[in-house]
């Protein structure tokens, strides 16, 4: 399996604090069967001042740790790109980081505000000649109201990446409804473990791929974790790799909630039922 997010670098960021924390991740990591790890520390002027030639340095400062320890995880270098005014002029010249080098990059935008422009954000990136990465939509605080920009970013070209934790509950129901709800409809295109440390938000992508077979079989899991990301990590063409499918997961919810009704275009599910459900 591959993970294309997570703040395994020490000290680099609010993810792990120290090497020993960083080794225990990694040695988590292959228990799971994950072969290899992008460090995707955040970049994010006024709290995180991290940049792409320091990543680099510390990706391969932390891969000779795990050499001598002989711990058998590859790491490529990327971050945890949030959305900044001149984005693809800060990708161009080296500050901001795509994964491995290659097209694919990270894009976090605010948790609790949604961005003006948003679209257009997206748009330039692309132009730009790289495939934006949404990191984990499922938990930002406006995708109720938004969830129509979130689908004609996926319908346009941009990547999904939902977190595993969200699947797992991790982060409360509205999250892990989310997440089940964007893979069901078969928007979501990689499951990433985000991790930070080994308590609260730990390496577990065995476990979320685990779920996602629940939702919407073995083969699409299987792509969530090891085609996609892999296929990212080598800068595959987006059209040399598996489309997401939809899962049962839609089929659940309609279910559950009676009579689908539509929010927006290709919305599909009880989402009133199941919000109010979920928040009563």
């Amino acid at each position: 399996m591959f993970d294309v997010h997570s703040h395994l670098l020490p000290g680099i960021d609010d993810g792990s604090p120290d090497y020993a924390t960083s080794l225990e991740m990694a040695r988590a990591y292959v228990d799971q069967g994950v072969e290899c790890v992008a460090c995707t520390p955040h970049i994010l002027p006024g709290l995180y001042h991290n940049s792409g030639p320091q990543i680099r340095q510390a990706v391969a400062a932390l891969q000779t740790r795990l050499d001598d320890a002989g711990i058998a995880l590859k790491l490529v270098t990327g971050a945890d790109n949030h959305i900044v005014p001149d984005f693809t002029a800060g990708l161009k010249r080296g500050h901001l980081l795509a994964l491995a080098g290659s097209a694919y990059v990270l894009v976090e935008p605010p948790h609790h505000v949604a961005p003006q422009r948003l679209e257009e954000l997206f748009f330039n990136i692309l132009l730009a000649g790289y495939l934006p990465v949404l990191t984990h939509p499922e938990r930002l605080s406006w995708i109720e109201s938004k969830y129509d920009v979130v689908e004609r970013l996926a319908a346009r070209g941009v990547w999904m990446q939902i977190t595993a934790g969200s699947l797992l509950g991790r982060f409360g129901r509205r999250p892990r409804y989310w997440a089940e709800r964007m893979l069901g409809e078969g928007i979501v295109h990689i499951l990433a473990t985000d991790a930070h440390n080994m308590t609260s938000r730990p390496p577990d992508l065995l476990d979320g791929r685990l779920q996602a077979e629940r939702l919407v079989g073995a083969a699409e899991a299987q792509h969530l974790v090891v085609t996609r990301p892999q296929g990212a990590v080598l800068n595959k063409l987006p059209k040399a790799l598996p489309l997401p499918q939809p899962g049962v997961a839609t089929m659940e919810l309609c279910e559950h909630d009676g009579p689908a009704q539509t929010s927006s275009p290709g919305t599909r599910g009880g989402l009133g039922q199941r919000m109010r459900r979920l928040f009563s």
